[in-house]
């Protein structure tokens, strides 16, 4: 499969994944049911990583899921119930927690990602990117073409719901991020961005200084709001998203992932190898092309370490 279709599936399109160079995943029979290990899980495109304690675990193609108990060091892969590229994680603890993917698949664990469970269906023609959940109940996940559904028993049952309306029914939602208190942010295509004060129940447009496509954000521990996305574009916010400045970024490739480190230092990532960071909260911006060239996808503090994940896998340290 071409990188450029990877590319395109980080950046929303509903191209389903095919192999990365490597054989179909290898089936095993466990207790009566069939798991699925990836060939060369660490070299398969990563789509999310996440913590559960103080373990890294990151998803990706072939239902590849791969765990750290090190730091980032090594990496063992767990067996799951599917093939489906899992695009999105979240852990509401050590030991419990959800991804979805490709084909609508949510999968649960309760040790911590060692084993996994099917337990929903949202839809074979449903393309989720993000998940969150508030607690060991309710949960929320979106996806392209405005796709967005709750769940209030632990992901096993879900109801679809209406984040944008009107011309902007249709968009893509692309990233799910919580602000203080139960603030819940959803990043879209077209310049826009949602905004939830009850957890993720009901959401506001939030249109934003820029049309194009916003990938991601955060909120930093200062309580300002950045988000990120095409052409290098980013977009900060001080007052609670009611007032936006577009900062320079130095950079003209999409991004796609950021993070604020232990330090307060705020480093965002994309295609290419871009990586801006910041010292400032946001204000201002510095820019690298790593030599690499890799295109990012996730990014994690460990250890002491920037740790970067990429469309050719596990990218090691940053720093």
């Amino acid at each position: 499969m071409s990188v450029w279709r990877v590319i395109l599936a980080v950046s929303c399109s509903l191209t389903f994944m095919a192999p990365f160079g490597v054989a179909w995943a290898q089936a095993i029979t466990t207790s009566g049911a069939e798991a699925y290990m990836a060939p060369h899980a660490t070299r398969t495109p990563i789509m999310a990583v996440t913590r559960a304690g103080e373990r890294i675990i990151a998803s990706g193609d072939y239902g590849a899921v791969l765990l750290s108990d090190d730091a980032g060091r090594s990496w063992r892969q767990a067996r799951v119930p599917t093939r489906a590229t899992l695009t999105a994680l979240a852990f509401k603890d050590a030991q419990q927690g959800w991804a979805v993917g490709h084909g609508g698949v949510v999968l649960g664990t309760q040790n911590g990602g060692e084993q996994w469970t099917k337990l929903a269906d949202l839809g074979r023609d449903v393309v989720p990117f993000a998940v969150h959940f508030n607690d060991a109940q309710h949960g929320l996940v979106v996806g392209a073409f405005g796709f967005a559904a709750a769940t209030a028993d632990g992901g096993r049952s879900w109801t679809t719901m209406t984040v944008s309306r009107g011309e902007y029914a249709d968009q893509h939602l692309y990233s799910i991020f919580k602000g203080p208190n139960s603030t819940l942010w959803i990043s879209a295509e077209g310049g826009m961005v949602f905004r939830s004060g009850d957890g993720g129940g009901s959401f506001e447009p939030v249109r934003l200084p820029y049309k194009g496509s916003i990938w991601g954000g955060m909120v930093l521990r200062d309580g300002s709001i950045l988000v990120w996305g095409m052409r290098g574009r980013v977009l900060r916010s001080g007052d609670g998203g009611r007032i936006w400045k577009e900062v320079p970024s130095g950079s003209q490739q999409a991004l796609t992932t950021g993070v604020q480190l232990a330090s307060g230092e705020v480093v965002i990532a994309g295609l290419g190898g871009a990586v801006i960071r910041s010292q400032d909260g946001g204000h201002t911006f510095t820019a690298q092309v790593r030599p690499e060239r890799q295109s990012h996808t996730a990014l994690i503090e460990a250890g002491g370490s920037l740790h970067t994940f990429t469309l050719a896998g596990i990218g090691g340290n940053i720093n």
